[in-house]
């Protein structure tokens, strides 16, 4: 199956635009990729956390008046739309709107619409103090040519957070970020392929947003990792890109190390404490 990332440079606060922006982004990345074998669908595209609002918000009002509903608002219909035309997956972040409470989270969207949706768990520094913690558990989801599970930038510090996705059955890790510390999660994200034996796609965004008393520059460098740790693509620092390689979900579903020796199989949860 063949998968993506878009790494894009949102301008905040500008919805329309910046969902104009990525969505042509990935349609150039499609139309580019491997012209002998013509133009294919991209089973899954991953794009980057909070990819329409931009990051950097102020006040709790400024998350308030950029967050949706979902499903029904607006980011996760253009996806359906999107998703619809060209028989794609996508998975991106948008802040979300449920009663009062509002939500870091990412929306997995396909040919016949909204699927689910995922909301941090693990809020990364002034996060907490613009939105609540994740309220559900990690959780898989099958598109039928894999099976996706997501978390979002900070979560791939927590390895409970992989290997929950693991044990649940992921053949794929979407990962949206908007990562400002330099190369950290490029590294974590090659352990939790390695450990889990699985695909990672983490999808970055690039630029400065000053918007509050401190600067924030998105470090960029959005890649795929292969099962063992293999990376399959990786964008640069400070473009914005895309790209689409070919995986084989076979190599995530094979956990074996040796013949006697399992990735998942060979765990002792009896003897771990939590």
């Amino acid at each position: 199956m063949r998968i993506g990332i878009a790494q894009t440079s949102p301008a905040f606060g500008e919805r329309d635009r910046n969902i104009e922006d990525a969505l042509q982004l990935l349609e150039t990345a499609r139309q580019g990729a491997d012209q002998p074998r013509g133009v294919e669908a991209v089973a899954l595209w991953v794009l980057p956390e909070l990819f329409a609002s931009g990051y950097q918000f102020a006040s709790v009002d400024e998350v308030a008046a950029a967050a949706e509903p979902v499903p029904g608002g607006p980011t996760t219909e253009a996806l359906a739309d999107y998703c619809a035309e060209h028989g794609s997956h996508v998975v991106a972040g948008l802040p979300e709107r449920d009663g009062d409470r509002l939500f870091n989270s990412a929306v997995l969207v396909g040919p016949e619409g909204f699927v689910a949706c995922y909301r941090k768990v693990h809020l990364f520094y002034q996060e907490k103090l613009h939105f609540s913690a994740g309220d559900r558990p990690f959780f898989v989801v099958d598109i039928g040519e894999a099976k996706v599970g997501m978390m979002i930038c900070f979560d791939h510090l927590f390895p409970e957070s992989a290997r929950s996705l693991a044990l649940e059955g992921a053949d794929i890790i979407a990962h949206p970020a908007n990562l400002v510390l330099p190369d950290l999660a490029q590294q974590t994200m090659k352990v939790r392929a390695l450990e889990n034996g699985v695909y990672t796609a983490t999808s970055n965004r690039i630029g400065t947003e000053a918007r509050t008393d401190e600067s924030l520059t998105y470090t960029g460098r959005s890649q795929i990792v292969g099962p063992d740790t293999t990376i399959l693509a990786r964008l640069s620092a400070d473009r914005v890109e895309a790209t689409v390689v070919d995986i084989d979900i076979a190599k995530a579903r094979d956990k074996t190390l040796t013949p006697h020796n399992d990735k998942l199989g060979d765990r002792r949860p009896d003897l771990y404490r939590l």
